[in-house]
């Protein structure tokens, strides 16, 4: 079972990218199969058994169904869902081959193809009694391990004591003969132009040294092989001159095959001549003397010169710490080292003015952080230990570095240990899965992550007393896998060379120009089969956990401290401890496994030391980003990123690279892209007066103070108890905010130093997204989706004229950015020259004036604005032709129901939410705060005691977070915690009466929404069944297997493998043509035995089935936010057309003041093209054809309230979403429909078809969305 594109309609003329949402293609891929069949599967296989050929009858072939579609199905699951065992033969594979394990290697490729080819044949066989066709995109093995294996086996032939050259040159050509052979079908991938450039170079280089083995081909093969496959000299060459000078720029901590493996092109030119003169192919000549006058050839490319360097700015004040023993303050090294990596951006202005370049240098800087800070912790430590000093009595420092010292000797004796081992095989099976890995870094470095990601979890790790031990494995495994692919990508130079030329050749003009991006695509795939680098596999959560295991079963073995002690006799004794020991602790009854440190470590441990991170710090980019022509190929031009930000979801994984290779992503990509390449600029005028504030320690505009003004709190008399327990609770509450404040001002800190080194540059922010498609700035620290103060602090780099419209707009964000928003446009301008003094004031004294500013809603984007309206007011031209940067926003009013209220043509929500014109906004909360405070008055008139309480004590904040949250499916109990805060806030409603006022309160708030938003109610009680629905049906290929008896079932009354076989996710397709698949499944975790502990971890690769509740629940909130990103990238892809500069956060879309008209009209066509679909009709009939011959167990019925019950909970933050979460319905028994009143009947089976049970659209009101475009307040 392919990837399937349904495609219905061509694309328009008039562009490629347009109209972007009117697609009508998705991908499609099958249903994971429940775990156990496919292990019993892979099981079968191993034992020979082939389903295709087998007419077993056992319940073991009927469980996985020996019809062509069944073998068909359960081959797809091992190319789309790989298991983790496949998985760590690749990671293992790719490891041995970086290691120098050629033999290791070579076996583990002997094992991998005979797997493939026994997939493949039991498939081919499969289908030939279909009849079914071509069958490769089933192939499961990658043409770069082949490539890398030939290049492997020709660098042993090489080696200077290689005894058997002639086998490992025999093993290449056996593989080329394997991978030339013309079968029925296609076992092994056929060669490339680097296929061929790898074994030519190893038989030139091989024979310059005189030493190949007689009698084997040589390079008359190769271009046999070449003209048969159609692949040209120029093709093979150009290979072949990317090999040498990946050759050239090897260097490496650990082994590498590429290091002395560098070619004479002209001696290889010679002898491919020479083979074509044999053959006399007279193409191949000519292509041979075109290559040879490209050889020749010199291009000499002058330097331009140097810019001139820009006056520094003054420093950052730092976050001091302060040293307990002898009260001095020193700067925390996690800020040095940021300061000292943000430097080499600084001196790389001096070396080159090539943008590129410095892009280069500072990326590399940013890998380089880490191991920097792992040096510097080490002579530091090294400092502590050894010299005197104000920080020598800090004991942990000199444990740590003890610790450091006694684990890197460790490491070094047993992996030497175990490479004796392994080499003369007598380890056993795990020691040798688990030598190369621990052979990518030298043991000091290794030593270096465990002992600082070791203590770093200390105290944020969720147990009281101790770390989580399998956090703790993974954590550390993950960090040493992070570390090698920084090497990796460090040692490979082309991959940035590769980029910068894809990101030259689209530029802007050529962004959305989809041929240009198929093209380069095309071209940067091919590149990537040559380089290892761009293909290492990323490692299981098992692997992390096994070598994480390992190095802190050595840690735990020489880490020890000494213990003093005095007897009652007043003798001192001393012993020698361990500062790690595992333990287990019962967490609500369930038992866990810990890591702990000694009493006498805890004791002494400064966390804050040692909280440093490994990753890299991604920073904002000099040029633009590298485009996103594939989900994993853009962004940064070193740093590998996904184009989705997934958690652990293979469904979600295959589905975007399903996607992408079929090219479904493309529209959503090149949003991406357009969003990537808005330049910024750093506001020097706010910076500095941030500067200024930061610098003096006070506390303002949401910058924490420099020392916090409250005492600690006194300590009692210790014979007062009572005062006792108090003193303790006031110490832990002024504990927790010193550390709040410490945490913020540490987070402003980066910020800041950030800032001053970008304050004379043009920069960018790549972007990703997540799983429903909202993007997300990758830059952790700086950019502007943050904070009040970053938005202050970023500015357009690009500069346009106001004009009178660009002026008006100024004036209008400036009360926006003050909070006065509510009123009217004119009133909002008037509110403007009514403040102009004020205005002028904020602008030139800041902070000596009356500090105006600081009054506004958004006190630092306020300021900029001042700011700029001062600097337009007093430009010699006249306002109008001042040359503004200053972004000005234009935000959604409550844009999920802005969605609801225009998918149901709802004309009541819709003037609620502006999408109807009006003379001045709309607004929702206070509207329902009207309709609440009206049915409390009617309801106290009547003599109900609560709603007399609540009188005159609902306003619009009381009703506002009930209101935004119902979009996102808000519970009873969240809405009442919500009203509970407000109004204990209020501080009105006696505290005895808080809990039954706010549960009365919510009731009649949602019942108010409801009457104002019926449509919405509707809609998302359709989007819940719907999903429920699909969640408990089972694919048609798996019906028959559903109804054999599940022996091993522990669900009450079920004796059938029904709800085993549950295994549908709720998958739809932005009408951008993402696919969004909701990840939330069943979670099991298997015990893994390590070194330190049996730990329990979850397999991101098993699919086990469907959480049907969280899988309904989160559908209406996930649906929405799909539906707002897509009016996003519509939005940016129209500005970018248009000329326009855009950025964005969620529904607040961005640009200059001048653009605002031609943005305002761009948001309102893009909304009204997106709904002027049938949407849900769209989705539903998504639905019947994704979902078709679907059917759901008639028993699954019974386990659903006949009325719906919504799961609404507080909408998820975007974290969480990323990480799976879901609000939990509030489930009750009974029947999803009463089954009497189904049109169809089960059949004879007892399943429903899902097409049967799929409810209709809500029908749809009255509302005419195209009237959205004479609303004044949409956006606004």
């Amino acid at each position: 079972m392919s990837t399937t594109r349904l495609v219905q309609e061509p694309a328009s003329t008039d562009s490629p990218f347009r109209p972007y949402a009117e697609t009508k293609s998705y991908t499609q891929l099958p249903t994971p199969l429940p775990m156990d069949v496919r292990d019993l599967h892979l099981s079968l296989r191993r034992k020979g058994i082939n389903l295709a050929s087998n007419s077993m009858e056992d319940r073991d072939m009927r469980l996985i169904g020996t019809s062509p579609s069944s073998i068909e199905h359960a081959n797809a699951e091992e190319i789309y869902f790989p298991t983790s065992r496949s998985i760590e033969t690749l990671a293992l594979f790719q490891a041995c081959l970086s290691t120098g394990l050629i033999s290791r290697a070579h076996k583990l490729m002997q094992e991998m193809r005979a797997e493939s080819h026994g997939r493949l044949r039991e498939l081919y066989e499969g289908r030939a009694a279909s009849h079914s066709g071509d069958m490769a995109s089933m192939m499961p093995m990658k043409l770069w391990s082949y490539n890398a294996i030939l290049h492997a086996y020709f660098a042993k032939a090489l080696e200077p004591d290689a005894e058997d050259s002639k086998l490992w040159v025999g093993h290449a050509w056996k593989l080329w003969d394997d991978m030339m052979k013309n079968n029925d079908f296609l076992f092994d991938p056929r060669p490339d132009a680097s296929t061929i450039a790898t074994m030519a170079m190893g038989v030139s280089q091989l024979q310059e040294l005189g030493i190949y083995p007689p009698g084997r081909p040589d390079l008359l093969e190769l271009l046999r092989g070449s003209r048969k496959l159609g692949i040209s000299m120029d093709a093979v060459f150009s290979s072949t001159v990317r090999q040498n000078g990946l050759a050239n720029s090897a260097g490496s901590e650990s082994s590498s095959l590429i290091q002395g493996t560098n070619v004479d092109t002209h001696a290889l030119l010679r002898g491919f001549r020479a083979a074509a003169a044999k053959l006399g192919d007279m193409a191949a000549q000519k292509e041979l003397d075109q290559v040879a006058d490209v050889l020749n050839k010199n291009e000499v490319h002058e330097a331009p010169e140097a810019p001139m360097p820009e006056p520094a700015a003054p420093e950052v004040r730092p976050v001091m710490k302060k040293d307990k023993v002898t009260d001095t303050m020193y700067k925390p090294f996690n800020l040095r080292t940021l300061q000292e990596s943000l430097e080499m951006m600084n001196e790389s202005r001096t070396r080159t003015s090539d943008l590129y370049e410095r892009q280069r240098w500072l990326e590399h800087s940013a890998l380089e952080a880490a191991r920097k800070r792992l040096e510097h912790d080490t002579e530091k430590l090294q400092e502590l230990g050894l010299d005197a000093g104000h920080l020598q009595s800090k004991t942990l420092q000199a444990w740590m570095w003890d610790w450091y010292r006694k684990l890197e000797d460790s490491l070094r004796k047993d992996i030497e240990r175990l490479g004796r081992q392994t080499k003369h095989q007598v380890a056993s099976s795990m020691d040798m899965q688990l030598y190369p890995f621990l052979c990518l870094l030298p043991p000091s470095k290794m030593a270096m992550i465990v002992v600082l990601e070791l203590m770093r979890m200390q105290g944020i790790s969720g147990v009281a007393d101790g770390i989580k031990t399998t956090r703790a494995l993974i954590t550390i495994g993950k960090a040493i896998e992070n570390e090698y692919s920084a090497v990796m990508v460090n040692k490979h130079p082309e991959i940035f060379i590769q980029a910068r030329h894809a990101q030259q050749m689209l530029g802007q003009r050529n962004l959305v120009n989809l041929a240009m991006r198929r093209d380069i695509k095309a071209w940067q795939e091919r590149c990537k089969e040559e380089n290892i680098a761009s293909n290492i596999p990323k490692w299981t959560q098992i692997i992390r956990a096994r070598v994480g295991s390992y190095l802190v079963h050595q840690l735990l073995n020489v880490a020890t401290v000494k213990r003093q002690a005095y007897d009652r006799e007043g003798e001192l004794w001393e012993e020698d401890q361990p500062a790690f020991y595992s333990a287990y602790e019962y967490i609500q009854g369930k038992k866990l496994g810990v890591i702990r440190l000694n009493e006498v470590v805890s004791q002494r441990l400064d966390k804050e030391s040692v909280r440093e991170t490994l990753h890299p710090r991604h920073l904002p980019m000099l040029v633009p980003p590298r485009p996103w022509l594939t989900h994993d190929s853009g962004g940064y031009f070193s740093v590998k990123t996904s184009a989705m930000r997934y958690k652990d979801s293979v469904e979600q994984s295959s589905y975007l690279k399903a996607a992408s290779a079929n090219n479904g992503l493309e529209v959503v990509l090149a949003g991406l892209d357009v969003l990537g390449n808005t330049a910024w600029n750093v506001n020097r005028e706010v910076f500095d007066v941030v500067l200024q504030v930061w610098n003096s320690g006070e506390a303002l505009a949401d910058l924490p103070p420099a020392e916090m003004t409250d005492p600690e709190p006194e300590r009692p008399p210790p014979d007062d108890i009572k005062a006792k327990t108090i003193y303790l609770q006031r110490l832990r509450q002024w504990n927790s905010i010193r550390a709040a404040n410490h945490s913020q001002r540490c987070d402003i800190n980066y910020k800041l130093e950030i800032a001053r080194s970008f304050l004379n540059e043009k920069f960018y922010f790549p972007h990703n997204m997540d799983f429903r498609g909202r993007a997300y700035p990758i830059p952790p620290h700086l950019n502007h989706i943050g904070n009040d103060l970053c938005r202050g602090l970023l500015k357009f780099a690009e500069a346009k004229p106001l004009g009178a419209a660009g002026l008006r707009w100024l004036h209008i964000h400036l009360a926006n950015v003050w909070g006065y928003d509510k009123a009217s446009f004119a009133e909002r301008e008037e509110f403007t020259r009514r403040h102009m003094e004020q205005v002028k004031d904020s602008a030139t004294r800041p902070l000596e004036g009356e500090r105006w500013w600081l009054q506004a809603d958004d006190p630092w984007q306020c300021l900029a604005t001042c700011i700029e309206l001062n600097k337009a007011w007093n430009y010699a031209d006249g306002p109008e032709a001042f040359p503004s940067q200053l972004p000005v926003h234009q935000d959604g009013t409550c844009n999920g129901l802005q969605h609801y209220a225009a998918l149901g043509g709802d004309l009541q929500g819709a003037k609620q939410v502006n999408l109807r014109g009006g003379d001045r906004p709309a607004d929702v909360y206070t509207g329902v705060a009207e309709l609440v405070v009206e049915q409390l008055n009617q309801r106290a008139k009547a003599g109900e005691e609560t709603a007399q309480l609540l009188c005159g004590k609902v306003t619009r904040k009381v009703v506002k977070q009930t209101v935004m949250t119902t979009v996102y499916g808000v519970t009873f109990i969240g809405a009442k915690n919500q009203v509970m805060r407000q109004l204990a806030d209020r501080g009105d409603v006696p505290a005895e009466q808080l809990w039954t006022a706010a549960s009365y309160l919510a009731r009649v708030i949602m019942e108010c929404i409801g009457d104002l938003f019926s449509g919405a109610n509707m809609i998302q009680d359709w989007l819940t069944v719907s999903a429920r629905l699909i969640a408990k049906s089972i694919p048609p290929e798996r019906i028959q297997q559903a109804q054999l008896r599940d022996d091993k079932s522990k669900r009450s009354g079920s004796s059938t493998r029904e709800g085993r076989e549950q295994m549908t996710s709720v998958i739809w397709t932005s009408a951008l043509g993402l696919p969004v698949v909701q990840p939330y499944r069943k979670i099991k975790k298997h015990q893994i035995t390590t070194a330190v502990q049996s730990v329990y971890i979850r397999d991101p690769n098993q699919n086990f089935e469907v959480n049907p509740t969280k899988q309904a629940s989160a559908f209406p909130p996930n649906f929405i936010h799909s539906l707002d990103a897509t009016h996003m990238f519509l939005t940016a892809l129209e500005c970018h057309s248009a000329g326009l500069v855009f950025a964005s956060v969620h529904d607040s879309y961005w640009t200059h003041a001048c653009d605002i008209d031609t943005m305002s009209d761009i948001i309102r066509d893009t909304f009204v093209r997106l709904h002027s679909q049938d949407i849900l009709v769209r989705l539903r009939d998504e639905f019947l054809q994704r979902y078709k011959g679907y059917k759901v167990p008639a028993s699954s019925l019974t386990y659903t309230k006949s009325k719906v019950v919504r799961a609404r909970s507080s909408e998820p933050s975007d974290e969480e979403m990323d990480e799976a979460d879901a609000p939990e319905a509030e489930s009750s028994s009974g029947e999803l429909t009463s089954l009497s009143e189904l049109s169809q009947k089960p059949d004879k089976n007892g399943f429903y078809d899902l097409a049967d049970l799929l409810p209709p659209i809500p029908q749809k009101g009255g509302f005419d969305v195209s009237e959205i475009k004479r609303s004044l307040y949409f956006f606004s």
